[in-house]
């Protein structure tokens, strides 16, 4: 009789167009977790039957858990590195999927907006060599800008962060100091600051401290109305953070098969300096072929269709004529069982 039940309501069910929901699981950056929250909104518009759960717990949450198979996807800003991939079983993809800037925010009293920032002085301030907003590196540099006495508080990632990454990747390009005092990753040991959990927990800490200065992802900044400093590019030119300074910085460039790219310091007039990819992690082959299916076709939809939410969320989509092709190409490979999961 029970049987018969679940039979009879199943059929009822079916017929009503309440079929059983596909739940898919995520985790990783935090960068991209205003867009990603947008684009699983959407799709659940385009296929109701699909639950896409995705957890902001910073890149290397995502990197753990997709190469522990506890998650259907990770993500990550950073690239994996040659130790991280030494760990996974199976051939593990990188999908760029947006574009972002990393920003530096701050809260000065009386000062809400112009500030400009050399390379050498952001590498200062970070390694704790400029400690006053007055400082006369600063002041050189701002003139017009009436800069306080008061103490610089530098706010950072604790956790293994993909924003972390790229922004430090950036200053050991431009910093023989920091190369050498403290490197590039996704977990580094800053000289000095106070650090914060994800790209949240530093915005908070920046909106709540006087004084303060952080690195975070460009759509934080602007939720929260953050002031965001203007970099000196490699052109010599200072260029505030924009979708179109990212799309520059993203222009041009030869995408390896990898799909692997830095993209930070580039040398184009309107290109801004601290701009980075941000990757979805996917297994070549899916174990179930369901999921895997589905997933294979919101990574379709996403870098396609779903680009066109970037812009009004401060990020900038893919360069579709020379990115596209080699992630179309990828996207194709994705299998269960040995059968292709996309028939695009």
């Amino acid at each position: 009789m029970n049987m018969l039940r679940v039979a009879l309501l199943s059929t009822v069910l079916c017929s009503l167009g309440l079929q059983a929901q596909t739940v898919i699981q995520g985790a990783g950056a935090t960068f991209p977790y205003p867009l990603y929250s947008k684009w699983i909104s959407e799709y659940r518009k385009v296929n109701p039957q699909v639950n896409i759960n995705y957890q902001s717990i910073g890149s290397g949450g995502g990197i753990k858990q997709i190469t522990e198979r506890t998650v259907d996807f990770g993500a990550t800003d950073a690239p994996m590195s040659g130790s991280e991939m030494a760990k996974v079983k199976g051939t593990l993809y990188h999908i760029p999927m947006t574009l972002g800037a990393v920003v530096v925010a701050y809260n000065v009293p009386g000062v809400s907006a112009g500030l400009k920032l050399t390379p050498e002085t952001l590498a200062g301030i970070f390694l704790g060599q400029i400690t006053t907003w007055n400082d006369p590196k600063l002041a050189s540099q701002n003139p017009g800008v009436k800069l306080p006495a008061s103490p610089i508080t530098v706010a950072y990632r604790t956790d293994g962060s993909g924003t972390t990454a790229v922004f430090t990747e950036y200053l050991a390009k431009v910093s023989v100091d920091w190369k050498s005092k403290v490197g590039a990753g996704k977990s580094v040991k800053f000289p000095v600051g106070l650090g914060a959990k994800g790209n949240e927990g530093v915005t908070g800490m920046v909106k709540s401290t006087p004084g303060a200065i952080g690195y975070l992802e460009m759509a934080y900044a602007k939720q929260n109305n953050l002031a965001v400093a203007a970099i000196r590019n490699k052109n010599g030119k200072f260029v505030v953070p924009t979708p179109e300074g990212v799309t520059s910085a993203a222009t041009g460039n030869d995408i390896p098969n990898d799909l692997y790219l830095s993209i930070t310091d580039g040398s184009g007039a309107k290109d801004y300096p601290i701009s980075s990819f941000s990757y979805i992690l996917v297994y070549q082959d899916q174990q179930d072929g369901t999921k895997g299916k589905v997933l294979a076709d919101f990574l379709w939809w996403a870098t396609h269709d779903g680009q066109k939410f970037a812009a009004a969320l401060d990020y900038a989509p893919l360069p579709t004529k020379d990115m596209l092709p080699k992630i179309e190409a990828k996207l194709r490979t994705l299998k269960a069982a040995g059968q292709q999961l996309l028939k695009k």
